[in-house]
């Protein structure tokens, strides 16, 4: 898992990629492309000297990372993929072919510059506005909590992490319900566990809570299936009709309908398209999305801040943590607040 040392270095990190982005572009279009004196690396040795880098200047000595075979982006760059320990998610990362620059991962600009300023920005290609995440919703007497994520996501269970406490405290005063995002970034477990997750949550839905608090201790389904005595017979049949009824088997063997990278998943399609989901965690409270910390102490409060003035309950009162739980599986916590990492495409 990333240590406070490397959480420290990757806003640096960010600003001098920029820096370097801005003085690369103006200097030498292409990235090292022709009319450059720079001799280029080979792929071999691009993957090793960004190893060196990332080990030894980025994460502080540390070797807790793994990186894909380097290969040829375009004229003057080469990709390759970087996961961290503890995460399932890649990075997407670049390097110049001379070896000078390292760019991490691509950033939309537009995007970022709306979430600092506060600001709505255009959707690039159709020129329509997009909203932003607020930090306090509309107010109900029963706040309907709707959280958007993947099943391996480790944003999306680390916010999972940070609901449950605050879920199982307002019970039925609140209307609580896990969805999923229209795509799945992990390839066929994640369309499996989410069905499961779904038929669970439909059809034996006292034991779903339980089953996911231990789910997201360690990932390991069949355990907690039988930890919490789910009706085995009943969750095959009820996956089978869901797979068959939504094509989530059919649509993942045909690759060239995708029309992305990665699978659908169209159970919460509808839902996803009413509130413009985009990534993995998405956090919608009365109808609007609500960025927020993903400890239980923030996500009580924007919880608790939803419910008509006068009318929140007793339990809101609780001292709930405020240490942000670690992304992926695990029960530990991690310093900082990690609110804007998601699971979404890169643009």
């Amino acid at each position: 898992m990333i240590d406070k040392k490397q959480q420290k270095m990757l806003p640096i990190l960010v600003v001098v990629i920029v820096l370097l982005g801005a003085g690369i572009y103006m200097s030498q279009k292409g990235f090292g492309a022709k009319g450059t004196s720079a001799k280029n690396l080979t792929a071999v040795e691009a993957k090793a000297k960004a190893e060196t880098f990332i080990k030894d200047v980025l994460l502080g000595g540390k070797s807790n990372f793994t990186m894909t075979d380097a290969v040829e982006y375009n004229a003057g760059l080469y990709k390759m993929d970087i996961t961290l320990e503890g995460e399932t998610t890649p990075i997407e990362s670049y390097m110049t072919k001379d070896g000078k620059i390292f760019l991490p991962q691509g950033m939309d600009i537009v995007k970022m510059t709306a979430e600092v300023n506060g600001t709505d920005t255009g959707a690039a290609d159709t020129g329509e506005a997009a909203s932003q995440p607020v930090t306090e919703a509309p107010k109900s007497d029963k706040p309907a909590v709707e959280l958007f994520v993947m099943s391996h996501c480790p944003y999306g269970t680390q916010i999972e992490k940070g609901i449950l406490p605050v879920v199982e405290a307002l019970g039925s005063k609140i209307d609580f319900k896990i969805k999923f995002v229209d795509y799945a970034m992990h390839d066929k477990k994640e369309l499996d566990e989410q069905t499961r997750q779904y038929c669970i949550n439909k059809e034996q839905g006292g034991k779903f809570l339980p089953y996911l608090k231990c789910f997201l201790k360690a990932g390991d389904s069949s355990a907690c299936l039988k930890e919490q005595t789910v009706d085995e017979k009943k969750l095959a049949a009820c996956v089978t009709a869901t797979d068959k009824e939504f094509k989530i088997t059919e649509l993942y063997n045909k690759k060239d309908s995708w029309g992305s990278s990665f699978p659908p998943f169209n159970i919460y399609k509808a839902d996803n398209d009413k509130y413009g989901v985009q990534g993995s965690p998405t956090l919608i409270i009365n109808g609007k999305e609500i960025s927020s910390g993903r400890d239980a102490a923030s996500l009580s409060k924007a919880i608790c801040g939803a419910f008509t003035d006068g009318k929140a309950p007793a339990e809101c009162s609780n001292a709930f943590a405020s240490a942000q739980p670690t992304p992926g599986f695990g029960e530990g916590t991690t310093a900082g607040s990690a609110t804007a990492a998601e699971c979404a495409p890169a643009n």
